[in-house]
């Protein structure tokens, strides 16, 4: 066995350790003080993200965990979204099993995050392509109504992710709110790999037969 390797070996999970142990410790403190402090720094690292994208993604992949486990209210769950809206795939997936894991167990404080993520978002951003999939992973009942808010938003990528997720989602009573959209003429691109775009009307068309083909039955994460 290499004596380097080893040695850096045993460095990393030093340095594993600290990590955890400094997370602990944060979380024994005052709750609302850090969730105030690490919204701060949420905020520095996604200004600093195009100069220092590698910095930067570093900082919120650990922010992101601890917003998951602080139990932050509103202000954990609003800036986790804003993480999700970030460039950086490592801090996007982090912050967006964090939502996930908050909303199975405070179904509500998500939604409500989410309802102000479609207000407060400006179209294009990340997150309103990524909520949706998130709510079709979630399945709670309430998370078709929240879909529908998708549907009428501006955002033409965002509409598009809805449509998928209520596909995913497999509730046959979703269907008719499919269909105001089957006039909808805007483009969007399903695939980032594939340069074909679709029609809005035209996914909402397919996604509504799809869905009145299916046998009504109990819907995803009831049972969870």
């Amino acid at each position: 066995m290499s004596t380097e390797i080893q040695a850096r070996l045993d460095a990393l999970f030093d340095a594993e350790r600290a990590v955890r142990k400094s997370h602990e410790e944060l979380l024994r403190g005052d709750r609302a003080a850090l969730v105030r402090t690490v919204r701060e720094a949420v905020d520095a690292a996604l200004a600093t993200i195009e100069a220092s994208p590698e910095d930067a993604n570093i900082r919120l992949v650990r922010l992101a965990a601890l917003l998951g486990d602080a139990d932050g209210g509103d202000a954990a769950v609003d800036a986790l979204i804003d993480i999700l809206a970030c460039e950086e795939p490592e801090a996007r997936h982090v912050a967006g099993q964090a939502l996930e894991d908050l909303a199975f167990d405070r179904f509500k404080e998500v939604a409500l995050g989410i309802e102000r993520a479609l207000t407060r978002l400006k179209p294009g951003s990340a997150a309103l392509t990524e909520l949706p999939y998130l709510l079709a992973e979630v399945g709670e009942p309430g998370c078709v109504k929240l879909l529908g808010r998708f549907l009428k938003h501006e955002d033409a990528d965002a509409v598009a992710a809805a449509v998928e997720a209520l596909v995913e989602m497999g509730d046959p009573a979703a269907a008719a709110m499919l269909a105001p959209l089957e006039k909808d003429t805007r483009q969007v691109q399903l695939d980032d790999d594939d340069a074909e775009r679709v029609s809005i009307g035209d996914l909402a068309a397919e996604a509504r037969q799809l869905l009145l083909e299916i046998e009504p039955g109990p819907r995803k994460g009831a049972s969870r």
